[in-house]
């Protein structure tokens, strides 16, 4: 069913403007086309029947030619809108059953007949038109037009469309019109999307809204909350405010499919599908705390929805309302020391057709400096463009657009006034920007602060701490290294923290150049003391802590001590990590027991800064649950045991998370809401450490039992857990997974993310946490910022890969400052050091 199907159909019309019939003129003399010697009946009669074989393939061509190929058609849709003039909006013409709405909506499709008519684009491919709707300012018809163009001339027809406003023109002022014609003005048009023209819709659904003053109306998807949406199903609501009025639209829950050609939400600016007045188009999840709010500019707003025939979703639910034009009057002269003003409608997303423009004054012998903390005016179709053609921020005479970081964009007047003008056209809104402004001394734009050569001023902390600030390097540039301080020899100053930790931070090798720790010929152990390389293997624990003996292959037994494997048969191994390696180095095997874990079916290789994980990528991920919501995450280790944070299992005064039933455990998910592949399942157990500090996050660990095991599958598998003695090198890269927010503060992710992020030596990090890590917390991150665990992502797995191909869980989620703060890295449960307790608990 086709989009807004009224129920009239149109054919088209057959195809008789052409002659099918073709004659050929005949050769002048026959005699020429004998041969001289042969039987000549013969000769004549090949030549006959060859001389129809061409005539029947050529008769053939041309009939392809102009019959069939002509006729492959293709079906194209326009909606539009036009203002009409010359009448007066009855409030029968919200009713499209109405006598006085069907009279109207005749003479308007009698009037477009008309009107493409005159245009030899459009007349011969037209099939026929329906209005939507009408609304007020005088009347606004929106119809839909349907024409059947060849293939190959839906370009010259497009065009044609776009053009629709200067073809009713010049046929209003080119003909003498009836006194009773509608006079048209303001007449927008352009192509349906496509994804609104499929013929498999099993359900199509239509609901109109006009909201009142002072009432708040309630819409939803079908289906919401109790049942996901139906599949192949397209749905409209025509919402409608009084006059001098706009309609305001807030989304309490949005849950749908995360690709946009799926399933997707449109809002327009209109009663009907105008892509030239489209707000927003969604898909995906959004939290309840992250704003999703819309406001139209007159007094009319459509939603649609279209589904396809997988993955379907709760869907959403929204809260419509009216409030007075006036009430979004922006602009206006600011006057002070300092101040903040921002975007209409701000942090949701701004009106459409809307242009502020603010006077800011400031002291006489000051001038004005405007920084923007927020700058989100982002429009498809404009994010590449030198110029800003579409919605922008004008200050000091130049346009501003896109998507900015906080403070890129300041300026700072020539007197003590200034101008800035915020314009937004038709479609595509944003959620707009937050601005401030204070009075400088002309002569010192950034007061104790440091100005970069962009103009942007930065903490005078931050000035020569190793980091690019300002995004030019005038921070970094000239400065005296301090004795602390790594000095490169290219001239920057590096935190000396950043020595030897395997990354190029001076960007010349200065930093990891003479890392060797022990002089050539010699070897260093664990506890930094250095022996002589002859002593390795040499059976003698030369070191003290027996690190010059690991990894030696030897079949007489080896010590025991807190570095090497022991196996089941109280026998030790020096061999670094030798659990599950596929390799037997014990004699009882026991290094190669209990090893179906740690690996997922996937073949290749917003947690903040990440990306989005394969389905079955990491099956021993568990989302921890209360009342429907995630609220930890946790590891699989077993058919029936996980391991999570003990602080999320602390109770707070209204919720008792130390209780087993408070809890539901989802296995094998992998987008939140979808039960695809999931098990769940109640806890009958939950053994937080005994030794769990919740003021320093020390002993951060829990036991969570299932009350009935699972079973393996492609999206359920434990991870393997490490030996006590397994080690996790610096400099190690590993994975972190969750479904936290995805940037601090922000709303959580529907999609489980993974980042990968690297080990962090314990000193270096105890150091960068001021002292607050203990030998039980394990350091991982990225020093630079910008990818990190953050809230919600608490109990969940820091997965580390072995040569096996294996994951070995080498923390838990634990505790951090902010997210993907730069030389803050996340803190994490260390499992080596609770393989005893799990074991006992485990009893195992």
């Amino acid at each position: 069913m086709d989009y807004m199907d009224s129920g009239m159909r149109y054919l088209p019309k057959s195809d008789s403007d052409w002659d099918p019939s073709v004659q050929f003129l005949p050769a002048s003399d026959n005699k020429k086309l004998e041969k001289k010697k042969g039987p000549s009946k013969i000769g004549a009669l090949f030549g006959v029947i060859i001389f129809a074989a061409v005539i029947a393939l050529m008769t053939g061509l041309l009939v392809w030619h102009f019959h069939y190929r002509k006729d492959v058609r293709v079906k194209k849709i326009y909606t539009g809108s036009l203002h009409i003039t010359n009448q007066v909006f009855e409030n029968a013409y919200e009713n499209s059953n109405s006598t006085e709405f069907q009279a109207l909506a005749k003479q308007v499709i009698s009037q477009l007949k008309a009107v493409y008519s005159k245009s030899p684009a459009l007349a011969k491919y037209y099939i026929g038109s329906t209005v939507q709707a009408f609304s007020e300012g005088s009347v606004i018809a929106y119809y839909l037009s349907e024409f059947s163009v060849p293939k190959g001339q839906e370009a010259s027809v497009d065009s044609a469309i776009l053009s629709m406003d200067k073809l009713v023109d010049k046929t209003q002022r080119s003909f003498s019109r009836a006194g009773s014609d509608l006079v048209f003005d303001d007449v927008v048009a352009s192509a349906l999307d496509t994804r609104m023209l499929a013929t498999s819709f099993h359900g199509v659904y239509r609901y109109s809204l006009h909201t009142s003053p002072n009432l708040k109306s309630l819409i939803k998807s079908v289906g919401f909350p109790d049942a996901p949406y139906p599949p192949n199903s397209f749905a409209t609501w025509e919402l409608r405010a009084d006059p001098g009025y706009v309609l305001k639209l807030d989304f309490d829950t949005v849950f749908l499919e995360e690709d946009c050609k799926n399933d997707f939400i449109k809002i327009y600016d209109s009663l009907a599908a105008i892509e030239s007045r489209t707000l927003e188009e969604i898909c995906g999840h959004y939290s309840p705390t992250d704003p999703l709010g819309f406001i139209s500019s007159g007094n009319v707003m459509l939603l649609t929805m279209a589904t396809n025939d997988e993955n379907n979703y709760p869907g959403f639910k929204a809260v419509v309302s009216q409030i007075p034009r006036q009430e979004l009057k922006c602009g206006g002269k600011l006057t002070g020391k300092k101040g903040s003003f921002s975007s209409p409608n701000y942090p949701n997303y701004y009106p459409p057709r809307t242009t502020c423009q603010w006077s800011i004054e400031v002291p006489a012998g000051k001038v004005v400096k405007v920084s923007f903390k927020i700058f989100l005016l982002f429009e498809p179709g404009d994010q590449n463009l030198p110029i800003c053609s579409k919605d922008y921020v004008e200050i000091k005479h130049k346009k501003l657009c896109g998507e900015k970081p906080a403070d890129a964009v300041t300026e700072t007047s020539n007197s003590n006034k200034l101008s800035v003008k915020f314009y937004s056209d038709d479609s595509f809104v944003d959620r707009g920007f937050l601005a401030e402004y204070e009075a400088v001394d002309p002569q010192d734009f950034c007061p104790k602060q440091f100005q970069c050569d962009n103009g942007l001023c930065k903490n005078l902390e931050l000035k020569c701490d190793g980091w690019n600030d300002c995004g030019d390097m005038s921070d970094e540039l000239n400065c005296e290294c301090k004795s602390e301080d790594i000095k490169c020899k290219n001239g920057l100053c590096k935190p000396m923290m950043w020595k030897c930790d395997g990354i190029d931070d001076c960007g010349d090798g200065t930093d990891e150049k003479d890392c060797g720790g022990c002089p050539s010929g010699e070897l260093t152990c664990n506890n930094n003391k250095c022996v002589s390389e002859k002593k390795h293997c040499d059976g003698n624990n030369d070191c003290g802590d027996g690190s010059d003996e690991l990894g030696c292959q030897s079949d007489s037994d080896v010590s025991c001590t807190d570095l090497t494997y022991r196996c089941q048969n109280n026998k030790c191994i020096s061999k670094v990590n030798p659990e599950c390696d596929e390799t037997t180095d014990c004699k009882d095997a026991s290094d190669e027991k209990n090893c179906d874990c740690g690996k997922n079916l996937i073949k290749t290789s917003r947690i903040v800064g990440g990306q989005n994980a394969a389905e079955g990528e990491f099956p021993w991920q568990v989302s921890l649950q209360v009342s429907g919501n995630h609220v930890c995450g946790a590891a699989l280790i077993s058919n029936i045991w996980l391991l999570t944070a003990a602080h999320c299992v602390q109770d707070v005064p209204t919720i008792r998370y130390s209780q087993p039933s408070t809890w539901k455990v989802y296995l094998g998910l992998h987008t939140q809401g979808v039960a695809e592949n999931v098990v769940t399942r109640n806890l009958q157990q939950i053994i937080p450490h005994p030794n769990y500090n919740s003021y320093t996050y020390d002993n951060d660990i829990a036991l969570m039992k299932l009350d009935s095991p699972v079973d393996n599958t492609d999206y359920i598998r434990p991870i393997c857990m490490p030996s006590p003695q397994h080690v996790f090198e610096t400099g190690e890269s590993v994975w972190i997974t969750g479904w936290g927010a995805r940037r601090e503060g922000g709303g959580a992710a529907t999609t489980l993310q993974k980042a990968k992020v690297r080990i962090i030596n314990s000193e270096t990090c105890n150091k960068l946490m001021g002292d607050q890590i203990t030998s039980r917390m394990l350091c991982a991150g990225v020093l630079e910022g910008g990818i990190d665990a953050c809230q919600g992502d608490s109990g969940g797995p820091l997965s580390v890969p072995s040569i096996s191909g294996r994951m070995f869980l080498g923390g838990l989620v634990s505790w951090g400052e902010g997210c993907a703060q730069k030389n803050k890295p996340g803190i994490y449960t260390r499992i080596t050091k609770f393989r005893g307790w799990i074991t006992e608990k485990m009893g195992v």
